[in-house]
């Protein structure tokens, strides 16, 4: 089964109340690229300001149009999925 922003748009829905977000990187205007941002899973809060790129999670952001990257994530006691494109990294899961 191949993964895709629907799969993952439906597992956020199916699971926010659960749903945890670990920003691995980020965006920094400042330095102009990517930058590290680790720290760990924490539960995820709701967006309402920008919907079509973060699909209603904070610290989440899909740019689009095929640019974003899927993978399974199944480590330590969480499960879900990583994103990455070029505006960062991160992981969406939930508790196992």
């Amino acid at each position: 089964m191949k993964t895709t922003k629907a799969t993952i748009k439906s597992f956020i829905r199916r699971n926010f109340d659960n749903l945890y977000i670990n920003v691995k990187s980020s965006f920094d205007g400042m330095t102009d690229m990517c930058e590290p941002r680790d720290g760990g899973f924490t539960k995820a809060i709701k967006d309402d300001k920008n919907d079509y790129n973060t699909l209603g999670v904070i610290g989440a952001w899909f740019v689009g149009s095929s640019r974003d990257y899927f993978r399974i994530y199944n480590e330590n006691e969480f499960t879900g999925f990583e994103v990455s494109n070029c505006c960062g990294r991160f992981t969406l899961a939930i508790k196992k």
